[in-house]
């Protein structure tokens, strides 16, 4: 094959987690709760997806919380307000997960899977440190009758390396992510093709020396092809047969 590693984003590309709708619940909790009468600039309703994406998506933990407070001109002269948002959000989060909350897009399992069947190198490389407890959570045993799934096995257990956003300094533009999942497992960027849903996703990938396929699953055609994407498909398994070869 053309390349020898695929590097997968999580969120928006193989689970549809409930990130977005733990950071817009947590800032509505804070501003109506303890922060109430200093969030004048911030209203529930201008927490858009839009906005979550521009912002918050792709980026740490730390650096999302206060890009988002920055947005929405909410002060923090000592990094409290930061801290509370964070430690809240991820409750909230966890919280979503242990409910079950999220889905999995089986398109998303079907291309890694097929990749792993034709001998690629899998790699997961998520901004959250969560990813883990999504990709554990996610069976594979209703893909047995078409790939070689052991009995019991998971999401997780198909990646040879998993690298997260908490390793790095930097969030997405910046591709050090992608860099450290190549170095995970000792294979140069151009051998690897990254499978992004998010245009800052996309120039991560192409700025580390990358191919990489934008996943338009909000119709963002016209954006990832912008950010670089080499292929774009609303739906992976629309990718055209070949195409990695």
């Amino acid at each position: 094959m053309r390349f020898q590693v695929a590097i997968f984003d999580i969120d928006g590309v193989l689970v549809d987690s409930p990130h977005e709708q733990a950071w817009r619940e947590s800032l509505a909790r804070l501003a109506a709760g303890p922060w109430a009468g200093s969030t004048a600039g911030y209203a529930p309703e201008r927490f858009t997806s839009a906005v979550y994406q521009a912002y918050v998506s792709g980026k740490p933990r730390e650096a999302g919380a206060q890009a988002a407070l920055n947005y929405f001109g909410i002060a923090d002269p000592d990094g409290r307000r930061v801290r509370a948002y964070c430690d809240t959000k991820q409750a909230q989060l966890l919280d979503l997960i242990e409910r079950g909350a999220f889905t999995a897009f089986d398109d998303g399992i079907r291309l890694l899977l097929r990749l792993k069947a034709a001998g690629m190198r899998i790699v997961a490389a998520s901004s959250s440190k969560n990813a883990d407890l999504f990709l554990r959570r996610v069976p594979l045993d209703r893909f047995a009758a078409e790939f070689p799934v052991a009995p019991g096995a998971t999401l997780l257990e198909l990646f040879d390396a998993n690298v997260n956003g908490q390793a790095v300094a930097s969030g997405k533009p910046d591709p050090a992510i992608f860099l450290l999942a190549a170095a995970a497992v000792g294979v140069a960027p151009p051998a690897c093709v990254v499978i992004e849903d998010a245009p800052a996703g996309v120039q991560a990938a192409k700025a580390g020396g990358m191919a990489c396929i934008g996943v338009a699953r909000r119709d963002d055609h016209a954006e990832l092809r912008a950010a670089g994407a080499d292929w774009v498909v609303r739906n992976l398994d629309d990718l055209p047969p070949g195409a990695l070869r």
